[in-house]
């Protein structure tokens, strides 16, 4: 299985959050391959500097390949898809994993509901 993480997922598995089931740690420690998104970075980007997210930056970065996951680059391909989906969620980063995950296909696991409208992709935990 190939997953995206939504950037609070990557975040939570970072901080070894509780928020994250055993069985949601298995799935991602037992995916052939997990991506995160460079739309998750640059999200984590603009909160913390916003002050809405107290992380370092640098080490969201190196915690992609440290965690054993595959960044995953935002592509024309992705921000056509993500301009054409329906407005049933505003946010553009969630919009752009949705075009990701859509596009690639990976399965996108988050902790937002909203996002199950766009696609089966979607799994919320």
């Amino acid at each position: 299985m190939r997953l995206l993480l939504d950037t609070h997922i990557f975040l939570w598995y970072l901080a070894a959050s509780r928020k994250l089931t055993k069985s949601v740690l298995t799935r991602i420690e037992m995916a052939d391959v997990v991506f995160v998104s460079a739309a998750s970075i640059w999200e984590a980007g603009i909160k913390i500097k916003q002050g809405r997210l107290e992380a370092d930056i640098d080490d969201l970065y190196v915690g992609i390949a440290s965690s054993g996951f595959v960044e995953l680059p935002m592509s024309a391909k992705h921000s056509v898809m993500a301009a054409n989906l329906p407005e049933h969620h505003r946010d553009p980063f969630d919009r752009m994993m949705i075009a990701q995950a859509m596009s690639e296909p990976l399965k996108l696991l988050t902790a937002d509901g909203l996002l199950r409208q766009y696609s089966e992709l979607v799994e919320v935990i």
